[in-house]
């Protein structure tokens, strides 16, 4: 069984045949996929296909929160809003948690201190209410490890993880799986590479970011879209890379995620 912890299956690309998408991804053994929603306006609309689609991929689930990226449009309300949503989904099953919410420098344009005041918020929602988050994190690690370390979050996930190793332990000491994915199919992507081999096993989880961070193979095709179909062969890299069997990444992750998000575990269970 395989597990993708950062899918956008709301995302305009799959408009048109996300049934397909769900049925292809289903075929490929993948059972499991988190929805990340990333602004405000979407909660519900994640909400609704989840469970349109829950039937078909069993540990599919959702989590809520305001992404960096949109933050330059989001209004201080839309914490209020993030909020009740939350404390509406706690008795959801497939809610697992806050995300996606971080901090992003490598986007030059958005204001540094914008993006600031909406984590900080989602981070202490996060606190409040016990819960897990899935972290954006791109060119801000250190700024995010220090924004962690002033609260007491229970675990998450840093997606699409780029940092140094140093940086990977600090996030493991407070909790947190590391996010790997089509990245890692990259044969100059050496950083990436180098921390999938030493890195604990108990570290790594597998992710697709559909229909973003396509593998190497879908570049080569001019850059056609990711999907979670796609998750076994990127997770065979994975492995191939780490020098151990798919079987044992495959149930590595599934350890992974329900120490990293107990409410997923607790669906994977059943």
């Amino acid at each position: 069984m395989w597990l993708d912890t950062h899918c956008h299956l709301d995302a305009p690309e799959f408009l048109a045949d996300l049934g397909q998408v769900i049925e292809s991804a289903r075929a490929e053994g993948v059972q499991g996929i988190l929805l990340p929603a990333v602004r405000a306006h979407d909660f519900e609309a994640v909400q609704e296909l989840v469970h349109t689609y829950k039937d078909r991929i069993p540990y599919l689930v959702y989590t809520l929160g305001i992404h960096p990226l949109y933050t330059d449009r989001a209004k201080e309300g839309d914490l209020k809003t993030l909020e009740q949503a939350v404390t509406e989904s706690l008795n959801d099953p497939h809610f697992v948690g806050i995300g996606e919410i971080g901090l992003d420098y490598f986007v030059a344009d958005l204001d540094p201190h914008r993006q600031a005041f909406f984590f900080d918020a989602q981070l202490d929602l996060a606190q409040k209410k016990n819960l897990p988050v899935i972290l954006h994190v791109r060119r801000s690690q250190d700024m995010i490890l220090k924004a962690l370390r002033q609260r007491s979050i229970p675990s998450g996930i840093a997606h699409a993880f780029n940092g140094s190793f140093q940086q990977a332990e600090q996030f493991m000491a407070l909790g947190f799986k590391l996010g790997f994915g089509g990245a890692a199919t990259y044969e100059r992507a050496l950083q990436i590479r180098r921390l999938l081999k030493e890195l604990p096993l108990e570290a790594i989880v597998t992710e697709t970011d559909s229909p973003d961070i396509p593998p190497a193979w879908l570049r080569e095709e001019h850059g056609r879209r990711n999907q979670p179909a796609y998750l076994p062969r990127i997770a065979k890299t994975l492995a191939n890379i780490r020098g151990i069997q798919e079987r044992d990444l495959a149930n590595a992750v599934i350890n992974n995620i329900s120490q990293a998000l107990p409410r997923w575990g607790q669906l994977l269970a059943q």
